[in-house]
């Protein structure tokens, strides 16, 4: 039996999504918890892997059990069993062709800046910080260049293993909530740290060290070296998933607390 999920999880004490051998991950506390329940070994699939330190409010995964369990029986026993800063949202079937990453048409992230002139505690490794103030419609402005298919090699780490730097963006906005300064990008798929390279680029352009064509004229670059420092990976958060309708999944999670608008 393939089954679907919902996770949740804070990132800041683990070595990013992917299990690891040397270091706590996210996929591998879900798993451990998921086998116990099973009573047999339980791999799971993502949506997406993060970064470590990066969070995540709608991850989406699946796994299958030969052992059937009900949906509230995986979703509660999970939850009793995984650390305080990962969270399983929701749990139910599905049929054994869908796929948490290859069945998503798109994923959404928001990266999150605090620019004040001292550093918040309560909201320690949750958020970016800038000292420096930062124009959110300067830098949405900017942004608007990157939309649609391009290449994105400017913004992609040098690790990174995809086989085509081509990623289609079908939505980048930039707004200010009161001391905090949003960033929300949608696209059918992305590079690695794609999302963090964007963030360091436009962040550049809200301070003013950089004029607002400096993001197309990196972007036409298709260099990496043009496009200055990688954001920090705490500001970062995988949003949700986008899959066709007729896998009649739940509604994204959108429980931003103090990231809602």
């Amino acid at each position: 039996m393939r089954y679907a999920a919902a996770v949740e999880y804070a990132g800041s004490q683990y070595s990013g999504w992917q299990r690891q051998h040397h270091a706590p991950s996210v996929q591998g506390c879900i798993e451990q918890a998921l086998s116990q329940i099973a009573d047999t070994q339980v791999e799971t699939v993502c949506a997406g892997r993060t970064d470590a330190g990066v969070h995540a409010l709608g991850q989406v995964i699946h796994f299958d059990s030969v052992n059937e369990r009900a949906p509230k029986d995986w979703l509660f026993g999970a939850n009793a069993l995984l650390p305080h800063d990962i969270s399983l949202r929701w749990v139910q079937p599905v049929s054994d062709d869908f796929h948490a990453r290859f069945s998503a048409t798109s994923r959404c992230y928001r990266y999150v800046i605090h620019d004040h002139r001292a550093r918040s505690g309560l909201m320690h490794e949750r958020v970016a910080w800038s000292r420096q103030p930062l124009d959110a419609d300067r830098m949405h402005d900017a942004a608007q260049c990157l939309l649609g298919e391009q290449d994105f090699s400017a913004f992609r780490a040098a690790e990174c293993q995809s086989s085509t730097p081509m990623r289609f963006v079908s939505n980048l906005q930039v707004r200010r909530v009161s001391e905090l300064v949003l960033m929300e990008v949608e696209a059918n798929a992305f590079l690695h740290h794609m999302v963090r390279n964007i963030a360091g680029v436009l962040m550049a352009v809200g301070s003013g060290q950089h004029e607002p064509s400096w993001v197309r004229a990196v972007l036409d670059s298709r260099d990496r070296r043009a496009g200055g420092v990688t954001a920090p990976a705490q500001g970062l958060y995988f949003l949700h998933v986008t899959y066709p309708p007729h896998w009649q999944l739940p509604p994204e999670a959108t429980r931003d607390i103090f990231l809602h608008p």
